[in-house]
């Protein structure tokens, strides 16, 4: 079920004694790496609290269609756009009439009317409203309409009839929920990247850095995502909006970001080093402003730790992919990098050419591995880092399963 993973799951639980399941739903949904937020109608609420559903999804329970404060700022659009499946369970027989006739007098049924994602229902009622005609004509409306229907169960039913009717089981829900979604690339890989430049502090006003705007590094954190992969991005200094559903760790200087992508290593799969970190740092930083006395100034430097290195030689190593930003000989130098930073991977670009270069918004790159190198054409840096992220995927696949 790694195709929950990183997905947004909007649960609606409607009035029924199957409400309760929705608290286990709720689990199986999360422990796959969903992010579970719950609508409940007034009916549920008569069945579970809202406090209950809150507490084990972590974020609030919405119960109410004409809330002053959400729509303020059109709550109920946001949930609908936060969405990337809405999942009814339990469906009682009244929400899908209503659903089927296309009503919105509630938070949920205008939350349906209102989203774009896809919409699952799991039913659960007694077996003779299950049977009835009204219910099987509202269940044909929805399936011509492309709602998911997932169950019902047939078994003994809390008031004692036999029949079909039962909820699912959550753990059944969550697996056929997760049906609703393509498979991604990298679907509950957990991927760390390093992106931007770095800054190198002279003194409190003044710094060592580069032209890195870590387009490249926030391109392939957004791929990732969109592959169904856990991202933690590591940003240097850089203005750039974090990518949604992607975990953010601001630096400054190299020390600062060697530090972040070491602390990641224990839940890390694969690390992409695309951050343009600075080879040097001052040896000393002054504590106060340095005052312009003479026409020259002489500043002592010191090797930076190399990042990428340290993570590939690291006892809890990722399979490591580092970039190599070069003016001249780029493949030579890649393939050095390669071998003497014991890498799985290397991504070599052309810095030197203006139209690929630092703050373009395109670039062009080679994948080398060992023993082959893939070419990937000049595109813009969102397209590219797909293209990337399927031959890392690729890559990581053939080494990590046999």
């Amino acid at each position: 079920m790694q195709q929950l993973n990183n997905k947004q799951i909007l649960l609606g639980v409607t009035g029924g004694i199957a409400a309760y399941k929705a608290a286990e739903l709720i689990r199986r949904l999360q422990d796959h790496g969903a992010n579970v937020r719950v609508v409940m109608t007034k009916a549920a609420q008569e069945f579970i609290t809202p406090l209950t559903l809150q507490a084990l999804s972590g974020n609030p329970v919405h119960t109410d269609l004409l809330n002053p404060e959400a729509e303020a700022a059109m709550g109920h659009i946001e949930l609908a756009r936060w969405a990337d499946l809405v999942l009814v369970a339990p469906a009682s027989a009244d929400f899908m009439a209503r659903l089927a006739h296309g009503e919105a007098g509630d938070l949920l049924t205008t939350l349906c009317l209102a989203t774009h994602a896809g919409i699952a229902i799991a039913p659960a009622m007694n077996q003779g409203m299950w049977r009835d005609p009204s219910t099987q004509a509202n269940l044909q409306t929805l399936i011509d309409r492309q709602v998911a229907i997932l169950g019902p169960a047939e078994g003994s039913q809390a008031c004692g009839d036999i029949g079909p009717g039962r909820m699912l089981e959550a753990a059944d829900i969550a697996a056929l929920a997760a049906a609703q979604f393509q498979s991604g690339s990298l679907d509950g890989v957990k991927l760390v990247i390093t992106a931007g430049p770095t800054r190198e502090a002279i003194d409190p006003v003044r710094y060592i850095s580069n032209h890195s705007s870590g387009k490249m590094g926030f391109a392939l954190a957004t791929a990732a995502v969109e592959a169904g992969a856990s991202v933690t991005l590591i940003a240097g200094p850089v203005a750039l909006a974090t990518p949604e559903r992607v975990t953010r760790i601001n630096v400054e200087s190299a020390d600062q970001m060697h530090q972040a992508a070491l602390a990641e290593l224990g839940h890390c799969d694969i690390f992409i080093g695309a951050a343009a970190v600075a080879d040097y740092r001052p040896a000393n930083i002054a504590e106060q402003k340095i005052k312009k006395n003479d026409d020259n100034m002489t500043i002592a430097l010191v090797r930076n730790p190399d990042i990428i290195a340290a993570v590939a030689s690291h006892p809890q190593r990722p399979f490591a992919i580092g970039f190599a930003a070069e003016t001249q000989d780029v493949l030579s130098y890649a393939r050095g990098k390669l071998k003497n930073k014991n890498l799985d991977l290397i991504i070599a670009n052309d810095v030197s050419d203006s139209r690929i270069g630092f703050n373009s918004d395109d670039n062009a790159v080679t994948v080398v591995a060992e023993t082959s190198e893939t070419a990937i054409a000049i595109a813009s840096k969102q397209q590219l880092a797909r293209q990337l992220l399927a031959v890392i995927a690729e890559h990581y696949y053939a080494k990590n399963v046999k």
